[in-house]
């Protein structure tokens, strides 16, 4: 008898389980309104004092209100989200995994794992394979839709790795929309002034070589103190 009861307790179990994975495979299924990928640059002209502004402006501006009721504003009110960080061309990291956003309160949850990360690493700047890196983020992300997007934000030119346009124009070409957020200095870069102040102005370099697909917009702000404000405009434009 008791062999018996261990037997059927453990059918249960199992049954349970394969419940609970096929609830957590349906999920991972449902559809959203938008995948976005969040790409921000950590590259080593970005301080430990700009970098903790940066995270802290996302993480404000993920959980603000107006953006939680613009990403879960759709016909599906749920958004698909996503934070990655880059440097180099060898130096690319997911931060906070694929989530469903439908609320404040996941909303609220990925940003409090965004602030838990330690900074990953501090390099040149390739902005073409932070947009690969991102494609690729986007062709593994488990719930269907097809307005893709993926939001980059930087201080600088591209000065590593292959040229940026080539990998624009392949996220381009596949259908997916490149936004950037530029972070404009008062001083040019020391070491490399052609880095921050490119002819033209930096936020003229994103326009021609980084942003790109349907709908594609640029916002620029001066210094990393208003960074979290334009990271709130720029999500209220991309998700509604």
């Amino acid at each position: 008898m008791p062999h018996r009861l261990s037997s059927r307790r453990s059918v249960l179990g199992l049954l349970a389980a394969s419940m609970a994975a096929g609830s957590r495979h349906a999920a991972a299924a449902d559809p959203v309104d938008l995948q976005l990928v969040l790409a921000a640059d950590v590259s080593r002209s970005i301080n430990e004092e700009r970098f903790q502004m940066q995270r802290q402006g996302y993480a404000s501006a993920i959980a603000d209100p107006r953006v939680v009721r613009a990403m879960t504003g759709g016909r599906l009110g749920r958004i698909a989200l996503t934070y990655c960080e880059w440097s180099g061309a060898y130096a690319q990291r997911t931060i906070v995994d694929w989530s469903l956003i439908d609320g404040e309160e996941s909303a609220a949850d990925f940003a409090t794992r965004l602030l838990s990360v330690p900074r990953p690493f501090a390099g040149p700047t390739a902005i073409g394979e932070a947009i690969r890196f991102a494609m690729a983020e986007l062709a593994r992300c488990p719930f269907p839709c097809d307005r893709r997007v993926i939001d980059v934000s930087g201080d600088g030119t591209n000065n590593n790795g292959p040229p940026v346009d080539l990998q624009r124009d392949a996220a381009v070409e596949a259908g997916i929309t490149v936004n950037g957020l530029a972070i404009l200095t008062a001083e040019p870069s020391p070491f490399n002034p052609y880095h921050t102040h490119p002819p033209g102005g930096l936020d003229e370099y994103f326009r021609q070589h980084v942003i790109g697909g349907p709908g594609a917009f640029l916002i620029s702000v001066l210094g990393f103190e208003s960074f979290g404000f334009a990271m709130v405009n720029k999500l209220l434009r991309e998700t509604v």
